[in-house]
């Protein structure tokens, strides 16, 4: 933001305010998808992103139509982060529209308020111009919290993977037997699919679920994929 009054540090950043209407409302928190979002690492509270500029920035007469358009980017993010597709977004103060037309783009509905009659025209023209993403690619990773936890134990006691089947690492370089207790060895080292594969990398922690594979025809296929055939039944 600039700094409207005296002289001071220059203001680095905007603050966005992310809050629920009381302690009953549930929030949402797409986790998952901004953490697939940034390369498999936790979204960080502090984002920078460039200004609005170049084709993107509405011009009038080579005149910049709004003073504080916000980048596409901004909005992109934001929207991700805290709405579902379908889901209804507000903006009262709506501008040059920029977050009316992210909102269009991921098949989220939107309502957006305008007293200046500039910015109310230029946005109703970019609204319009603008164009949805497919609904096939709209869909986004679900959080780990929202689905039923199933431990790999369930697995082995309904069957759908048999105590002695071996399982390997993506590239078959190693493999491990499952036990009946839904346990796993490895050479020397015994435990759970995690604790195995963790000791294995050298690391603290590690996913087994997506470390170890299972055999299904030719092919190497994550265990993971056993455990989601049991989700939709849960």
């Amino acid at each position: 933001m600039p700094n409207f009054r005296g002289t001071r540090f220059t203001n680095a950043h905007e603050t966005l305010i992310w809050a629920s209407k009381d302690k009953n409302s549930k929030y949402i928190f797409n986790y998952q998808s901004l953490k697939c979002f940034n390369d498999d690492l936790q979204m960080r509270s502090t984002w920078n992103l460039p200004i609005c500029n170049g084709n993107e920035r509405l011009k009038q007469k080579g005149q910049k139509v709004h003073s504080t358009q916000k980048p596409e980017s901004l909005l992109h993010r934001i929207i991700l982060a805290s709405t579902n597709k379908n889901d209804f977004i507000l903006d009262p103060f709506l501008g040059s529209g920029t977050t009316a037309v992210v909102a269009k783009k991921l098949g989220r509905n939107f309502c957006g308020i305008e007293k200046d009659k500039l910015y109310f025209e230029a946005a109703t023209k970019r609204i319009k111009n603008s164009k949805i993403i497919k609904d096939e690619y709209l869909d986004t990773i679900q959080n780990n919290r929202s689905k039923p936890r199933i431990p790999f134990g369930s697995l082995v006691e309904l069957g759908v993977i048999k105590p002695g089947t071996e399982i390997y690492d993506q590239k078959k370089k190693i493999n491990a037997k499952i036990m009946i207790d839904g346990s796993i060895k490895y050479q020397k080292s015994e435990g759970s699919i995690h604790k195995v594969a963790a000791k294995i990398l050298g690391a603290e922690s590690c996913n087994g679920w997506t470390f170890w594979h299972y055999k299904s025809g030719k092919t190497l296929k994550p265990i993971d994929e056993l455990r989601e055939r049991l989700r939709p039944k849960n």
